[in-house]
């Protein structure tokens, strides 16, 4: 606690910003059962109902509370992008972390395998992978975290070749350390500040497919509540003037903000800039 309150006073205004809502995304998402009104699937009014007393923020296509599904989806689609960033980062880090560490036919192999991924656009191969298996959380899940790690092996291939040369590993090889050692103990701790930023913006990403792809049909099976599918299913309101269609798009848009906000003080932190 005595650290954090100096480096609270130390953040810019975007970043405190950043912060806050995303400590309240994260709020929403885990108490989602205690502040919805309603179910996410429960029918409970006419379709297209008005703002008012009874509904806040209206009802959707069936009936729906839009309150209600706005913060179900947070828990939904946040969850999911959070989970999925997870998998991706961790699979793509540690073969990242390998390639560079072991070289020889390791580093070709599976550098050659991430080139001939990254050869296709992610979003058609994404749509091909899904359209493939089927809709699911874990299809999603899976196909999104496999083909982002990709981005995440780059990085951090290149990041650990640029430590693993160093007269400190050499020195440790000397010595008989194991690869797992010099990983742990002297790769790592010098690539964390651009993992961590990498992190927030492979959720950022992930966030984003996993919201086009419920927007295409393709994301989060219903009944479940995601702000993408949300967009879609309310679409027609636009036409007569009716910004519920906005409000999921809007809460896709603010929590990508803020955790580019975060980011960006993040690095600049690491950077060790004064200005």
């Amino acid at each position: 606690m005595t650290r954090i309150v100096p480096l609270l006073r130390t953040m810019p205004p975007t970043a405190l910003f950043g912060l806050v809502v995303i400590l309240a995304y994260l709020v929403t998402a885990l108490c989602a059962p205690l502040l919805a009104p309603h179910g996410e699937a429960e029918i409970v009014g006419a379709q297209f109902e008005p703002w008012g007393a009874a509904f806040r923020m209206g009802t959707d296509t069936l009936g729906r509370d839009m309150l209600s599904r706005l913060i179900w989806g947070a828990r939904n689609t946040v969850g999911v992008a959070l989970a999925t960033t997870a998998i991706a980062f961790s699979v793509g880090a540690l073969a990242g972390l390998l390639a560079a560490a072991l070289g020889g036919w390791v580093d070709l192999v599976l550098s050659r395998v991430v080139d001939v991924m990254m050869a296709v656009p992610p979003l058609i191969l994404t749509l091909l992978a899904l359209s493939a298996l089927g809709p699911g959380v874990l299809n999603l899940i899976v196909v999104v975290a496999v083909l982002d790690a990709t981005r995440v092996f780059r990085l951090a291939r290149a990041s650990a070749m640029n430590v693993i040369v160093m007269d400190y590993v050499e020195a440790a090889k000397l010595r008989g350390e194991g690869t797992k050692w010099i990983i742990l103990h002297e790769v790592l701790p010098n690539i964390s500040a651009p993992l961590i930023a990498e992190f927030g913006l492979r959720f950022c990403f992930v966030f984003l497919t996993i919201s086009a792809l419920s927007f295409l049909g393709l994301g989060l099976p219903p009944p479940m509540a995601d702000w993408g599918a949300m967009v879609r299913d309310n679409a027609a309101l636009i036409t007569f003037g009716d910004i519920t269609p906005l409000l999921p798009a809007a809460c896709i848009a603010v929590l990508t903000i803020s955790v580019n906000f975060v980011i960006d003080w993040m690095l600049h932190r690491a950077s060790g800039l004064k200005e």
